[in-house]
C-alpha cells in the first residue's frame, strides 16, 4: 500500500464540484488519490491495486450522478395556500394537469428606454433556481446591475380555471419599496388554450403598481394543457358501423381461408358463397332494370339480333355431286 499522502489542491477542487454529500466526496477523493499515486509509483503498486483504484473512481462518479438525479427528481412543487387537507379536488387536478410544463423554463426580456431592462424567468410549479431553496417560481433580474427580485413563490400558489384557460398565481414575492404599501409582490400567469402547442408565447402583459394594495404582475402564455378534454365517446351509429364492418371483414377473410384451405377452391370460387352473391347481383340488376328503365315494357327493341327463325332450315341440296368420284 501507499504512504498516506494528502492532496490539499484536490480536496479544495472537489469541494467546488457539485457532489451530493460528504460520503461521496470522500469516496471520490480516495479513488483519485490512489489513481495519482498509481501514476507516480507504478513500481510499488500492483496491477490489481491500480484496477481497484480506477474502479473506485467510477463507482464514486456513478453514485454522485445517481444522487444528483434523485435530487433533481425531488424538486419542490406548488403548494396551494392553506392546509394540505384543505386543497380541493379541482386544485389537485389542475396542478396535475400543469405537470407536463414543469420541466420547461420560460424567459422574457423587457426593455423600456434606458431605465427598465429586465429579464423574467418563470417555471411552472418548480423553483427557478433550486440550489437557493427560496421557492422562487418567477424571478425578475435587472440586466443593468444584476439585482434579482422574486416576483412570486411556489409555496404560496393559487390555481383555478375556466372553459379554455388556467390562472396560476404565485404570491409571497419580495416586498415593494415605495409602491403598493410595501406589500409583497404577486405574479398572475394566464395560460390560454392553444391546440397542438405544449407551451409558447410567454410574455408580460403589464405591471399593476399604481394602487395602494393588491398590486400584481400579469403574464400570459399559450398551452394545450389549458384546453378542455375532447369528448372521445362514440355515437351509437359509429359503434354499429364499426361492428358491421368488423363482421364483414371476419366473414370475407374467414370464408376465403376456409374455401382455399379446406375446400381447395381456386380463383373466384374462393370467395365465400360465391354462387349466392352472384345470383343476388343478377337479381339486383334485373330489379334495377325493371324499376329504372324509361321506355315502355312492350316497346320493340331498337336492335334485333339474328334468330334461328330467320336463318331458316338448312337446304337439302348438297354439292356432293361436284366432288370427283
Amino acid at each position: 500500500m501507499f504512504p498516506d499522502f494528502d492532496f490539499p489542491f484536490l480536496q479544495s477542487g472537489l469541494r467546488k464540484w457539485p457532489i451530493i454529500d460528504s460520503m461521496t466526496l470522500n469516496l471520490v477523493y480516495r479513488g483519485l488519490k490512489q489513481s495519482i499515486l498509481c501514476l507516480f509509483c507504478v513500481s510499488r503498486m500492483s496491477s490489481p491495486c491500480c484496477i481497484s483504484a480506477v474502479l473506485l473512481v467510477f463507482v464514486a462518479l456513478a453514485v454522485g450522478a445517481r444522487a444528483e438525479q434523485s435530487e433533481q427528481s425531488g424538486e419542490r412543487s406548488c403548494d396551494v395556500i392553506g392546509d394540505k387537507s384543505s386543497e380541493s379536488q379541482m386544485e389537485r387536478a389542475l396542478l396535475k394537469k400543469l405537470e407536463p410544463l414543469s420541466q420547461m423554463r420560460f424567459n422574457v426580456t423587457v426593455e423600456k428606454g434606458k431605465t427598465e431592462n429586465y429579464v423574467y424567468q418563470f417555471r411552472v410549479c418548480r423553483e427557478v433556481n433550486s440550489t437557493l431553496q427560496d421557492f422562487a417560481g418567477l424571478v425578475q433580474t435587472n440586466r443593468q446591475n444584476g439585482k434579482t427580485t422574486v416576483i412570486g413563490r411556489i409555496n404560496e400558489t393559487q390555481v383555478f380555471n375556466g372553459s379554455d384557460w388556467i390562472m396560476l398565481i404565485y404570491k409571497g414575492g419580495d416586498s415593494y419599496g415605495s409602491h403598493c404599501s410595501s406589500e409583497k409582490r404577486r405574479a398572475v400567469i394566464m395560460i390560454s388554450c392553444k391546440q397542438g402547442v405544449t407551451a409558447s408565447s410567454f410574455s408580460i402583459v403589464s405591471e399593476e403598481r399604481e394602487k395602494e394594495q393588491d398590486c400584481f404582475y400579469l403574464f400570459e402564455m399559450d398551452s394545450s394543457v389549458a384546453c378542455p378534454a375532447e369528448d372521445s365517446h362514440l355515437s351509437v351509429g359509429s359503434i354499429l358501423l364499426i361492428t358491421f364492418a368488423s363482421l364483414i371483414a371476419v366473414y370475407i377473410i374467414g370464408g376465403f381461408l376456409y374455401q382455399r384451405l379446406v375446400v381447395g377452391a381456386k380463383g373466384m370460387e374462393q370467395f365465400p358463397h360465391f354462387a349466392f352473391w352472384q345470383d343476388l347481383g343478377n337479381l339486383v340488376a334485373d330489379g334495377c332494370d325493371f324499376v329504372c328503365r324509361s321506355k315502355p315494357r312492350n316497346a320493340p327493341a331498337a336492335y334485333r339480333g339474328v334468330g334461328d327463325d330467320q336463318l331458316g332450315e338448312e337446304s337439302e341440296e348438297r354439292d356432293d355431286h361436284l366432288l370427283p368420284m
